[in-house]
């Protein structure tokens, strides 16, 4: 049985890469620095907690050891740049004999300079990943449909019948499931030609957020409505979802980040949040889930916690 050792287990991303491994029969290092990163749930047989600091390469080299590949995701509330963290991820897997690092970067992934915020740091990131000389594979997730269950989404949803983002309603994106990312994670593992690759990946769908609440409406039986917000209050919505987690300096500074990041976004001539499918499933040929589908086999009860708030 092979073993993937995956960073941040204890999160929504990386939750459902442990629990797509575990579907694939894969063994799984869940390394979290969280005494129950399950938050309650029964822990399956094939995977094991490792803690381990992402800022210590030595700690995540005892981490890594005996695992066949790693699955990286770039902390919401990383301490250092993008860079530094994957360089070092790529450098301790390579140490610890690994086979194969494949990262999330949770955001699209520019092929051309002069992009903002982390699509900048996704380029020295790719570049850091690669030169450490562990082999790797980069895809770059352009917008999650699992947003929509975090503690900034899913109380207007549930309890207001709104479906609160910070798009127009004329922006279209490719929202992907996080269990399609970790699938697709997987897949790349017996591809030998996605070695030293990287690409930018999204759901089958285009949509715009007036098509989401339409779809949200039929999962919930009710009437759910887009009710687009501003960067700036999208920003100050995310931030406060963490509470006491954060002080009011960090989400002070958090929320004036992501309110400009989605200020760019509904902005930049290279739409970061498109896909190219037809390019994606040519290279991917998986059958990858509807938003719809994928509303419809949420449980919407508004019982979030203890789930991490965001990320």
């Amino acid at each position: 049985m092979r073993t993937v050792a995956v960073i941040g287990a204890s999160g929504r991303q990386g939750g459902a890469q442990v629990r797509q491994l575990v579907k694939a029969g894969f063994a799984v290092k869940a390394i979290s620095r969280s005494p129950d990163p399950f938050y309650g749930e029964q822990q399956p047989d094939t995977v094991t907690v490792v803690p381990a600091d992402l800022y210590d390469e030595a700690s995540l080299i005892a981490a890594f050891d005996g695992a066949d590949a790693v699955f990286h995701t770039h902390p919401l509330r990383a301490r250092a740049d993008r860079a530094t963290i994957a360089g070092s991820v790529g450098r301790a897997a390579k140490a610890a004999g690994v086979d194969r690092v494949v990262w999330n970067t949770s955001s699209w992934i520019p092929d051309r300079p002069g992009d903002a915020h982390t699509y900048v740091g996704n380029t020295a990131g790719l570049n850091a990943l690669f030169r450490s000389g562990v082999g790797a594979t980069v895809f770059g997730s352009v917008l999650f449909m699992d947003n929509l269950l975090t503690n900034w989404a899913r109380p207007f949803i549930v309890n207001e019948g709104r479906f609160v983002y910070a798009h127009t309603p004329e922006t279209e994106a490719n929202w992907i499931s996080l269990d399609d990312v970790a699938r697709i994670m997987i897949h790349s593992l017996d591809r030998p030609d996605m070695e030293g690759a990287w690409m930018n990946i999204g759901g089958p769908e285009r949509l715009r957020p007036p098509q989401l609440a339409q779809s949200l409406s039929d999962a919930l039986g009710r009437e759910i409505r887009y009710d687009a917000c501003s960067p700036a209050e999208f920003g100050r919505l995310l931030a406060n979802a963490y509470g006491d987690a954060m002080s009011k300096e960090e989400q002070d500074a958090t929320a004036a980040q992501i309110g400009r990041f989605y200020e760019y976004n509904v902005t930049a001539p290279t739409r970061p949040f498109e896909v190219d499918v037809a390019e994606m499933q040519r290279r991917i040929p998986l059958e990858l889930e509807t938003f719809g589908d994928w509303a419809k086999r949420q449980d919407w009860r508004n019982s979030n916690a203890p789930r991490p708030p965001a990320g």
